[in-house]
């Protein structure tokens, strides 16, 4: 049975850190809603109480039972998980005078086995408008900040009416699992190793094989149909698929016609080579005449998804007994619908194909469900997918279309698969392509005047894309050598005829997106 540590999520933007912070210390987590009901197994070696934008003093604020878990196993409570466990104790916590905010010094008073190796005066992350100012009796402080009273607790050990003794409790009112906290991730695995006992047996060959065998028993000799992008998510999932049941698994590669150059070829002859069992299907010109005319992105997203959906069911239809329905859904979109909140407001229409008919009544396997996106690439490459597929930078669902502004002709998609082609490789041959999160061409539907030996022309204008980011949440524009922008416009202009003028954006994002469209 697979170790678990479980993060109760009361809302905090940094839930997933943690997340990863416990991951990368190769320890397997979940994030669950704090108000969701568990049952603590043997499986599971402790829980984390994540952070909240909510005061443990409003009326409505979240709250657990901290008592009956510390029966069971160990428990962290951070920033707002500290203030809970503090009040609900019988510790006090208060309004701050100011919001504390940035960098901070811890100053560790006590030694214990959560700060093994960590420096006195380590740089630490805070971000609350509340502060623990008295400790529940029975607790003992770890380590202050010149802002802060209690920046670190925990309870002491001692026996229960039952003459048992509960699992130790510790509290820290700063952000480990942030960049800024500079040994906070040595923190988080100090509880995990020092307090909870965890092994770290949660590594990539250990989820090859525990997956593969887990699928075997659950599907059996059934079949599996499976939607390919030529992306990372779709195919890691169909190649771990493929070792469970081999050829009893059909993937579909639809070309929509607003794939990057050459995609189509180039991603079948992998999934050749990986012997996964795909058929390609050239709907190019169904794509086209779909959506002849139409300039309104949302209305091009719907377009593409409504049609792909049309097209998969068709394909479908033409395989006997199938049951089951494969997806490359990864954790970040799992946490997403369960969030405390419920899901972000929508700022337009998913990248990824929305739900399939109804009159496809299949059973969903999802393999990749609680993975993050850095451990779906470690998986890749425990499976012997080739390294330029898996690191390949983002791309959006409906492709070239929404990096087409305006209506979409045949000839537009095959000016900008050129233009962008040479951006791209360009990247490659100057090393920066693994510098940037994501890269990108875009096809303004602007023309303007140039001059191209003793000829006057009159064509279109591309912009170039490129974003350093973590996870796209949030992204600045790449700061790419003048000499490098230059060389790529010049090749741009002078290969591709139809385009006079190469513009540069140095949007972030916020306030821009990603993406034009």
């Amino acid at each position: 049975m697979t170790e678990k540590i479980l993060i109760l999520d009361f809302g905090s933007q940094y839930t997933q850190l943690i997340a990863r912070a416990v991951r990368e210390a190769n320890v397997y987590c979940e994030i669950i809603p704090y108000h969701k009901k568990f049952e603590i197994d043997n499986s599971i070696k402790g829980i984390i109480l994540s952070g909240s934008p909510f005061s443990v003093n409003e009326e409505k604020a979240p709250v657990v039972d901290i008592a009956a878990m510390i029966k069971e196993v160990p428990v962290l409570g951070v920033c707002y998980g500290a203030q809970l466990t503090a009040k609900v104790f019988g510790g006090r916590v208060d309004k701050s005078n100011k919001r504390e905010y940035g960098r901070a010094k811890l100053a560790i008073k006590q030694n214990d086995i959560l700060f093994d190796g960590v420096s006195d005066g380590s740089q630490v992350w805070m971000s609350h408008s509340d502060s623990i100012t008295e400790l529940p009796e029975g607790f003992e402080l770890l380590a202050v900040t010149e802002s802060i009273p209690v920046a670190a607790f925990k309870k002491q050990s001692g026996s229960r009416q039952d003459g048992k003794s509960d699992f130790p409790l510790y509290g820290i009112q700063f952000h480990a699992e942030v960049y800024h906290s500079t040994e906070g991730k040595h923190i988080i695995k100090n509880f995990l190793i020092n307090v909870c006992g965890c092994q770290q047996n949660w590594t990539p060959a250990n989820f090859v094989y525990e997956t593969v065998e887990a699928l075997k028993q659950t599907i059996g000799n059934k079949k599996v149909i499976m939607a390919l992008s030529g992306g990372v998510d779709s195919t890691v999932a169909a190649t771990l698929i493929s070792k469970a049941i081999g050829k009893n698994l059909f993937g579909i590669f639809v070309d929509n016609g607003v794939l990057r150059k050459h995609e189509f070829e180039q991603v079948l002859e992998t999934y050749k080579v990986l012997d996964l069992n795909v058929k390609g299907v050239d709907a190019k010109q169904v794509f086209y005449s779909k959506l002849a005319g139409k300039t309104d992105p949302e209305e091009k997203r719907k377009i593409i998804g409504k049609t792909f959906i049309e097209i998969f069911d068709e394909e479908s239809h033409q395989l006997e007994g199938i049951e089951i329905l494969g997806q490359g859904t990864i954790y970040p979109d799992v946490i997403e619908s369960v969030s405390v909140h419920g899901p972000s407001q929508t700022i337009k229409s998913h990248h990824n194909v929305g739900g399939l008919p109804d009159t496809m009544k299949l059973e969903l396997i999802e393999p990749l469900r609680f993975l993050f996106k850095d451990e779906v690439r470690k998986v890749g490459l425990e499976l012997g997918i080739p390294h330029e597929l898996l690191f390949r930078h983002p791309f959006p669902g409906p492709g070239l279309a929404i990096r087409i502004l305006g209506d979409i002709t045949e000839e537009k998609v095959t000016l900008l698969q050129n233009a962008d082609a040479i951006y791209t490789n360009a990247l490659k041959q100057f090393n920066l392509y693994e510098k940037v999160w994501q890269a990108g061409t875009i096809l303004l539907p602007v023309k303007s005047v140039g001059v191209m030996g003793d000829e006057r022309t009159y064509e279109f204008t591309v912009a170039l894309r490129a974003v350093t980011s973590v996870d796209g949440m949030t992204a600045d524009w790449a700061h790419l050598p003048y000499e490098f922008l230059a060389h790529v416009s010049n090749e741009i202009i002078n290969n591709v005829r139809g385009i006079n003028r190469v513009v540069y954006d140095i949007s972030s994002k916020p306030p821009a997106t990603i993406e034009w469209e």
